[in-house]
């Protein structure tokens, strides 16, 4: 477990994609991920993209975890309503952060960087756009340096 202040750093840290170039968006009920590496080199992250929901094929889910097993951020979108350790329970699409003691339990609207259309989430091409938002709020500096087919922006 980490503590509050080691988990606002890594958060914090500037990170860059390992394996830039070609990047296959999973299809609906499938999985895949990006590796990531602190700018110093001390410090790798996987991001996970997760569409294994084949009930609801516009349900996504991107996690920043570290050393594969600690996970510092995970955004849901078009999943189900979350309910916090306090009883409140955040609707609609949401945003979890590592929280000390609680790990990611808590879930937050989300921030206005991360905002996301419920009107658009069938489409594929925008939860591309959401992956690239989401690799930018996780400080990833060389987003443009990997090509998903099929992207229409």
């Amino acid at each position: 477990m980490l503590t509050q202040k080691e988990a606002n750093y890594l958060l914090s840290l500037l990170k860059y994609i390992l394996e830039t170039g070609k990047y296959i968006f999973p299809d609906v009920g499938d999985y895949n991920y990006i590796t990531l590496i602190s700018k110093d080199n001390k410090y790798e992250f996987i991001i996970d993209i997760n569409r294994k929901s084949k009930v609801k094929p516009n349900k996504c889910s991107y996690q920043k975890k570290y050393r594969n097993d600690i996970i510092l951020l995970r955004l849901d979108i078009n999943g189900p309503n979350h309910t916090n350790p306090d009883g409140k329970v955040i609707k609609g699409s949401h945003l979890h952060i590592y929280k000390e003691g609680f790990n990611i339990s808590w879930a937050y609207p989300l921030p206005s960087d991360l905002t996301v259309e419920e009107d658009k989430l069938s489409d594929t091409d925008y939860l591309i756009e959401v992956l690239l938002k989401f690799l930018d709020y996780c400080n990833v500096v060389n987003i443009d340096e990997i090509n998903i087919p099929g992207r229409l922006f």
